[in-house]
């Protein structure tokens, strides 16, 4: 997984790696861990093809690090307010947004969320049938990993990737404004993480989500 950072983003990684560590527990990390093992494996995914098409991202900056990991440490960090459920649904946030945005790039075009016409691959503020049923997948894995590690029900865990699919769902949203220039792939993708954690956050306020 190292390979698909450069130093400045492996740093990071290892740094927001330690915090997920020491204040969450090996639970926490194992999870970011499957994150990162999910988005290399759909990242290499027909990697050739990617690259004849000119949007294969064989390394990945701080940048994109900090983007993604930002707001799962940060729920981390505000575990002993809100509990566990708000950074394991930013997880599945950005794992859904991984798999959406590496797969479907591969079948199709997609349709603008602004226009509703097709468009070419990789364009921003965009979304597939293939698209979302990856981005869903994507989610319900870090719930099925969650339903493992912290003994969620399964009722839980679909509703994870749930909350995956709606934050990567919201990334595309906010990927009109990145297509006129407002805002950068880095801040579509934290938005991304947040939309997922806040809708985690509200279901387990209201007893929908619950631990086994």
């Amino acid at each position: 997984m190292a390979i698909m950072l450069d130093k400045p983003g492996l740093i990071l990684a290892l740094i927001m790696g330690i915090i997920v560590f020491f204040l969450g527990d090996w639970r926490y990390l194992a999870i970011m861990l499957t994150f990162l093992a999910l988005s290399t494996a759909v990242t290499k995914y027909e990697h050739q093809t990617k690259r004849e098409m000119g949007i294969y991202e064989h390394e990945r900056s701080w940048e994109n690090v900090l983007s993604n990991g930002l707001l799962p440490t940060l729920a981390v960090i505000a575990i002993p307010y809100v509990g566990p459920v708000p950074y394991l649904a930013s997880v599945a946030a950005i794992t859904a947004d991984k798999f959406a945005s590496e797969l479907c790039v591969l079948a199709g075009n997609p349709i603008s969320l602004e226009t509703f016409k097709p468009v070419k691959q990789g364009k921003s503020g965009a979304i597939s049938v293939l698209g979302s049923l990856t981005s869903l997948a994507g989610g319900v894995l870090i719930g099925l990993a969650a339903m493992i590690l912290f003994l969620l029900t399964p009722t839980t865990a679909f509703l994870l990737g749930l909350c995956g699919f709606f934050g990567s769902f919201i990334d595309s949203l906010f990927g009109i404004l990145e297509e006129r220039g407002i805002g950068t792939k880095g801040t579509t993708n934290f938005i991304c993480s947040l939309a997922g954690a806040l809708l985690g956050y509200f279901l387990n306020s209201y007893g929908l989500m619950t631990l086994a």
